[in-house]
């Protein structure tokens, strides 16, 4: 699906829908890893019907959005995205990210010389991320890369990763994060060098360093909520523990029956609330 608009980013056009009237208050949605802007589309209907413009991004290297022209992807590259964007807006917005999209809204936030959101939504990610967690999530990624000889495949190795999620009996919304290409296998709409580049966020030697994480978390200063799905495998108890040490006026909301991907598994828990946070945060 064609996305409703082209916003700039640090370099590189992203692609983007939005919902909701202009002169809405804002908030901006980033996804995660390896997902694409439709991931968002109950949470982004929701605001829009609570007042808010919601405004929906593939970050880059994935979905339609410009690949790194250089096959960077290391956090300070999504991070100086998520100020671009934010400066195109015209208007502070709420930021709302979920995984790599929270990474880089922290990061964008807690580094920033100048206000850049009027509030910070982390969804199920923190400073401290638990090793078995996101080893699950690179290795589900790599094995992705080799492609799928149908949807139902795809499927499959989905239903394999999130278990405690119903298989999809309709796999038409697979086509919005996957294309078919040229061979007739199936393939993930992202940059493989996202994956296979060692320097990248998920590479070798491109892991977010815990410590930047945690002197960005210390510089946040505006209203912060962590959605944390209750069966997250990313965040743990330590870490709700040491992001309130860090930013001690941060909100915490567990999700039940929810994993990492909380907005996807109970999209009704979430939505209350986030939109219960961002008109408390104005």
């Amino acid at each position: 699906m064609a996305p409703s608009a082209i916003l700039r980013g640090a370099g590189v056009d992203l692609a983007a829908d939005i919902a909701g009237r202009e002169g809405d208050p804002p908030v901006l949605l980033l996804h995660g890893g390896g997902q694409t802007r439709h991931s968002w589309g109950s949470a982004a209907a929701a605001l829009a019907d609570a007042g808010h413009r919601a405004i929906t991004v593939d970050l880059r290297g994935h979905g339609h959005s410009n690949w790194s022209p250089d096959g960077d992807y290391r956090i300070e590259r999504f991070a100086a995205d998520v100020v671009a964007l934010s400066d195109g807006l015209g208007r502070l917005p709420a930021l709302v990210g979920a995984s790599l999209g929270g990474l880089a809204a922290l990061v964008a936030v807690g580094e920033s010389e100048r206000p850049i959101a009027t509030s910070l939504v982390l969804v199920d990610i923190a400073t401290r991320i638990e090793a078995e967690g996101r080893t699950k999530i690179q290795n589900f990624m790599r094995a992705g890369m080799r492609g799928f000889d149908t949807l139902d495949d795809a499927a499959d190795s989905i239903a394999e990763y999130i278990p405690h999620r119903p298989r999809p009996t309709d796999l038409s919304g697979l086509r919005k994060n996957l294309r078919q290409r040229g061979d007739g296998r199936w393939y993930w709409h992202w940059d493989p060098r996202w994956i296979t580049n060692e320097d990248g966020v998920d590479g070798q030697r491109g892991l977010v360093n815990a410590e930047r994480l945690r002197e960005a978390a210390r510089r946040i200063e505006i209203p912060t909520l962590l959605v944390r799905g209750r069966m997250s495998d990313i965040v743990s108890d330590e870490s709700v523990r040491e992001l309130r040490e860090l930013v001690p006026h941060a909100e915490v909301v567990d999700v039940s029956g929810a994993g990492h991907m909380v907005a996807g598994d109970k999209n009704d828990a979430f939505n209350s609330a986030v939109l219960d946070f961002v008109r408390r945060a104005g």
